[in-house]
């Protein structure tokens, strides 16, 4: 009957091009309701009830074969991540495009809805298929519905060349992946996950791990792999890029850990594999997000940082596995799965937050804006709780996440020999600085952005978003504070996750003193929340007979305060620039006074931060085609008899390679 239900709601996906255009959302919103409703049910039947493995066997008409979904406790996890997302993405979507229904058609809309619901559709398709060739269909129409979701404004060159460069990085991670399945068929005859197991029994582990790792990893965001993410997230619509950001890129890492449960030799080679390579996605992509100043440039390379924080916890808990450490294979592996939950929360909520500002004042320029806390109160308000959510800060989600991993770490220390002693104290010193450098990124976001003067008239004249932009961000906010308060009724199901998946028989001591810190940690945070709440309604009734009056602040002196008297993004971060200089490469441009200019003409000051991974590994040898290319295209001079010289110098060269048993 499940199965049913599904194919009956993926046909009436079509319907939307035929619905009028003020009832296209709802039509699609009640269609995206009833699979999230039914994927829920079944997710959650999965990891509460006594059905470990649940299957449904889809039977399409007029086509023999039939597609099977599995659905285990990894799989029921992911699907209810991406549900929450996607459901609140959408709500949030309401008010987001209403001002586009002034100027694009029904047929817009018709593909922009169409595509969502199908990017959802395949996303949860991704986690619940484990043969091969389905899963391999299904990853692609996951690329191609958020390929068109991302050129959203396709009429703007830019974002169309975006789109396409994302559409073509994509293609080529699912080569990687498609080339290790084929290794995997031609070893064993079958190609699917259930598969790897006997693949991995009898073959190096390392290479074709690696080869799934890059095809799941470009889609994740690995540096250097990641070039894509911090292009296509702005070029989205906010409700767009929150999805993007909050799950699909997930299922990279869905992919890496459902490889991982197969693979049974080389384990300690490829955990130190996945752990450098996530600590330099972690340092990196933070280091790059606090020199931006697109907002939303900004919060995609923090999803490469967090990329990074869950691949630290994976890769962890890979080791933690090799040398049968039991706190650093459990409580690795746990910190990061739980962190997934949590970054989806956080970063489609910053997202949502951006989009706010990016409605209000029509720039994402951090330059340009400024004041907006007086402005755009609840849309400050929530732009900070997510900010010290991901900054891994009490009492919200993220610190929970990030306190597994770093509790796996400690207790590990003293079970290791010396050179894993060195790698976990690395390792905990670089978590330590991602999170040091998280918190300067966002006390500049959140300072430039809502505190002080505005930059622009566009600042000025902002207004606070409607309801229907700001109540779906106060649901995440919920989820958010639910799991930093009440941490335990997420932990416990993770545990029990990741020890049915990885075998681990002997975490069950280790949990339960995790569970019982946990707890400790909640009633702390109760206690701290509902003191700030007491001293908030003490100060409220105290000042209620009291008469307030409003006066201007000393100024130092400063009697007329213009907003060129504080900070700006760039001057903000300006000794840090100078520190990261070797690494980021950034460039000024300014125009030096001359000596004998008593009275200097107007000035301008730009600074500006390469991807340095990307440039020398992506656009360098792309230029060097492209220089190649154009220089060939001088045989294109549209002369019949210059291309018949073609065809046989071509003919005579195969004839003489030929002659001489070459070819």
């Amino acid at each position: 009957m499940n199965a049913i239900l599904f194919l009956i709601v993926l046909f009436l996906t079509f319907l939307v091009f035929f619905i009028p255009k003020t009832l296209k959302y709802f039509y699609t919103l009640i269609l995206l309701a009833g699979v999230i409703a039914l994927s829920s049910v079944l997710s959650f039947k999965v990891l509460l009830g006594s059905d470990k493995i649940l299957d449904l066997v889809v039977e399409f008409p007029f086509i023999h074969n039939s597609l099977v979904l599995t659905i285990d406790r990894l799989s029921a996890f992911f699907a209810v991540v991406v549900n929450i997302t996607v459901l609140f993405g959408f709500l949030y979507a309401r008010g987001y495009l209403k001002p586009y229904y002034k100027s694009k058609n029904a047929l817009f809309f018709s593909i922009h809805y169409f595509s969502y619901l199908w990017l959802y559709q395949s996303m949860i398709m991704v986690v619940m298929i484990r043969d091969g060739l389905s899963f391999l269909i299904v990853w692609e129409i996951m690329a191609l519905s958020s390929f068109l979701l991302v050129i959203f404004n396709a009429e703007i060159r830019t974002i169309l060349k975006t789109g396409i460069n994302y559409l073509m990085q994509m293609h080529a991670g699912m080569f990687f992946i498609l080339i290790a399945f084929l290794i995997v068929d031609k070893a064993t005859g079958q190609m699917s996950f259930n598969s790897l197991t006997l693949y991995f029994s009898n073959h190096s582990n390392v290479l074709v791990f690696l080869l799934f790792f890059i095809g799941f990893g470009i889609k994740a965001g690995f540096i250097p792999i990641h070039s894509w993410l911090p292009q296509a997230h702005p070029a989205a619509p906010s409700h767009v890029s929150g999805v993007m950001s909050g799950v699909m890129i997930k299922m990279g890492i869905y992919g890496i850990l459902r490889v991982l449960i197969s693979v049974q030799n080389d384990l300690l080679l490829i955990g130190i594999i996945i752990l450098v390579v996530s600590l330099i996605s972690g340092i990196l992509g933070v280091m790059m997000a606090i020199v931006q100043h697109d907002l939303k440039c900004l919060l995609a390379y923090h999803s490469i940082e967090n990329i990074g924080i869950i691949g630290v916890g994976i890769g962890l808990g890979v080791t933690g596995i090799a040398t049968n450490n039991a706190a650093l294979s459990l409580l690795g592996l746990s910190g990061g799965l739980l962190h997934v939950l949590n970054h989806s929360l956080f970063k489609s909520l910053l997202f949502y937050n951006a989009g706010s500002v990016y409605h209000s004042t029509h720039t994402r320029n951090i330059e340009h804006l400024g004041g907006l806390m007086k402005k755009m109160p609840y849309t400050a308000m929530l732009f900070l709780i997510g900010s010290v959510a991901i900054c891994g800060l009490p009492p919200f989600n993220g610190f929970i996440s990030e306190y597994l991993i770093y509790i796996g770490m400690f207790k590990s220390l003293s079970l290791t020999n010396f050179y894993q002693s060195i790698l976990i104290l690395a390792t905990i010193v670089g978590l330590s600085l991602i999170g040091g450098l998280a918190i300067f990124c966002f006390t500049k976001a959140f300072g430039i952005v809502f505190l002080g003067e505005p930059r622009s008239k566009k600042a000025e004249m902002a207004e606070e978003v409607s309801k229907d932009m700001i109540y779906p961000q106060l649901f995440i906010v919920v989820f958010i504070v639910l799991i930093g308060m009440a941490s335990v009724l997420f932990v416990k199901p993770v545990f029990a996750i990741i020890s049915e998946s990885y075998n681990l028989s002997y975490s069950a001591p280790l949990s339960d003193h995790a569970l019982t810190n946990l707890s400790q940690i909640s009633i702390l945070s109760g206690v701290f929340v509902v003191t700030v709440v007491a001293l908030l309604v003490y100060r409220n009734f105290h000042l209620k007979a009291r008469q307030i009056s409003y006066g201007p602040t000393w100024g130092c002196g400063y009697s007329a305060v213009t907003s060129k008297q504080q900070y700006t993004a760039t001057s903000y971060a300006y000794n840090y620039n100078h520190i990261a200089k070797p690494v980021l490469q950034t460039k000024k441009t300014m125009q030096d006074l001359k000596e004998d200019e008593i009275f200097p003409d107007k000035r301008t000051f730009k600074s500006h931060a390469d991807d340095i991974i990307k440039l020398i590994l992506i656009d360098k040898p792309i230029d060097s085609v492209s220089g190649l290319l154009k220089k060939i295209a001088v045989m294109q001079t549209g002369l019949i008899h210059h291309y018949i010289l073609y065809a046989f110098v071509f003919m005579l060269l195969v004839f003489l390679l030929t002659y001489f048993n070459l070819i």
